[in-house]
């Protein structure tokens, strides 16, 4: 699989599983994806996990379901907290398959 993809069990992304990878000048993760079902609106839609030095499976972040607000379009968010890594989620170049996402890296509000 391509760096910097997540390939999801389904193309109903709020519901599935996946597994991923992120990779950047300093962060080179292995990513597993598991839905959270949760009544809250503000909750995230999704775990994250990566693996510790020791091997062990850790919870590093999350996904969030969002809407465009010009255009009301859904789309997914990405946070990896340790790193403070942001990204946005979306369609990987020449792919027709909507269960593969390709992350899209973007920096902190207020960075220059």
């Amino acid at each position: 699989m391509a760096t910097n993809c997540i390939k999801f069990t389904s193309a109903d992304i709020e519901t599935a599983k996946g597994t991923g990878s992120i990779s950047t000048l300093t962060l080179d993760l292995d990513i597993t994806i598991e839905p959270v079902a949760s009544t809250n609106p503000m909750a995230s839609t999704h775990r994250v996990l990566g693996r510790s030095p020791r091997g062990k499976l850790v919870e590093c972040g999350g996904i969030w379901k969002k809407q465009n607000k010009e255009t009301g379009a859904d789309y997914f968010t990405l946070i990896i907290c340790d790193h403070g890594f942001n990204a946005s989620l979306g369609r990987a170049a020449s792919q027709d398959d909507l269960s593969l996402q390709a992350v899209i890296p973007w920096g902190p509000k207020g960075a220059a």
